[in-house]
């Protein structure tokens, strides 16, 4: 039995989330010698990059602003040769199982380790508010359950579970909703094989594209190809699709997206960026029937592949997402709401969080409605990051206080480091 040393139970930051933005914001916060502690519902750190197979990282520029973690991922990763660099200098391209091991590797260093503590398997149960301020949260789990103080929390669930317990309300400003996706991997590809089919049969390098190189990808051959069931452009993969259709593999709803990369250190496997599937998150029947839908469209899309493409013969499912893409669930009011103005104006901060061109990206369940508009560089403030609410609350990655259309662009992961790093070094300035 484990003897817990009331003096602990105090700390100076506690982050809610360790995923994309809450070990970017921990790592900050224990860099700069805050007493911080991470809370993570998975025994495994890494939100969507590990379990939901978010890989690689769109690219985004981030101009050198609050970008050092980043960095600091990519760098650690090449250590497991768990990271290529894609054509373009799109170092975003890692290995999702590795980075579990990644993520602990970089917050394990002793500067950080000594000013942090994580908490696996746990979440936050309840709340005690005092004059506009968290006073202290009761976290559940297997052994602990008891009050934990600090002077800042910061919600990084993604879903706001801290928030909502805090008592803050979420913007509600459209009846528009982002679809989810169920990601999966599929392993024993012959790669190569399939990379000459779809270069072959697929001319257009912005939609299907290959790349080797003896440094950046260890001589390993890389590609990434998609289509969709929208006519904006000719997509030369869908006419597969659609015999797919024809011939009982596929429902006509598997046609709408279907996109896939290949992994770094992952010799024969294959990321989907599919099925995408509807939003039910304020249902949970629903939702929870969605993942069995969900479940359903992978197994046709494994058989379709195996019959449809060469290098797909001996493929098996080697990996099904333990956690649901979840683009927008909910926007925590904040004391800025940035909006889309914002945004393609490329409006500028006294103390902004990051630097981004990252397009503004809504992926619809009806044809030739998704959105994919391409933007200048702007800049989030980090008045968008704190609670209009709760004075020492913080809320970051996708729970940024934005408009539907401006989160659509800023919720992606290298934002959302930069995010966790930026609210990181702001506490740090607080406190000192």
């Amino acid at each position: 039995m484990y003897n817990f040393n009331m003096k602990k139970l105090k700390y100076d930051v506690v982050i809610i989330g360790g995923g994309t933005s809450g070990c970017a914001c921990a790592y900050n916060c224990a860099k700069n010698n805050l007493k911080t502690l991470l809370v993570e519902k998975n025994n495994f750190l890494g939100g969507l990059m590990t379990a939901g197979l978010v890989v690689p990282v769109m690219r985004s520029s981030c101009e050198d602003l609050n970008c050092d973690y980043y960095k600091k991922l990519v760098d650690t990763s090449k250590k497991y040769n768990a990271q290529i660099t894609y054509q373009g200098n799109n170092d975003g391209w890692f290995n999702p199982e590795l980075l579990k091991i990644i993520f602990d590797d970089i917050l394990s260093e002793n500067k950080i380790s000594k000013n942090l503590d994580i908490l696996f398997e746990t979440d936050v149960k309840e709340v005690k508010l005092r004059e506009k301020k968290i006073e202290y949260v009761i976290l559940n789990s297997r052994l602990l359950s008891i009050p934990i103080y600090s002077s800042y929390f910061v919600d990084a669930t993604g879903i706001g579970a801290l928030s909502k317990l805090a008592g803050c309300h979420f913007l509600d400003d459209t009846e528009i909703k982002q679809q989810n996706s169920l990601r999966f991997i599929l392993g024993n590809v012959d790669t190569e094989k399939f990379c000459k089919f779809i270069e072959s049969v697929d001319l257009d390098r912005d939609i299907t594209n290959t790349y080797r190189n003896d440094i950046y990808t260890n001589n390993e051959l890389h590609f990434t190809t998609a289509c969709t069931w929208d006519t904006n452009k000719k997509w030369a993969l869908d006419e597969y699709l659609k015999k797919g259709v024809e011939e009982g593999l596929l429902n006509e709803g598997d046609r709408a997206y279907f996109q896939v990369f290949s992994i770094a250190a992952g010799h024969g496997q294959v990321a989907f960026n599919c099925p995408r599937i509807n939003n039910f998150n304020d249902n949970p029947y629903k939702y929870s029937n969605e993942l069995i839908v969900a479940r359903k469209a992978i197994y046709r899309l494994y058989k379709f592949v195996k019959a449809f493409f060469p290098g797909f013969e001996n493929a098996v499912i080697s990996n099904i997402a333990a956690q649901t893409g979840i683009r927008e669930e909910g926007r925590v009011k904040s004391r800025y709401i940035y909006t889309k103005d914002d945004l393609i104006s490329s409006n500028t901060f006294e103390n902004p969080v990051l630097s981004a061109n990252y397009s503004i990206d809504i992926h619809s369940d009806k044809k030739n409605k998704s959105v994919l508009q391409k933007t200048s560089v702007y800049q989030l403030p980090i008045e968008s990051l704190i609670s209009a609410e709760v004075n020492n609350l913080f809320t970051i990655g996708k729970l940024v206080g934005a408009d539907f259309n401006a989160h659509s662009a800023l919720r992606v992961q290298k934002s959302c480091m930069s995010m966790g790093e930026a609210v990181g070094k702001y506490i740090a300035k607080i406190i000192s």
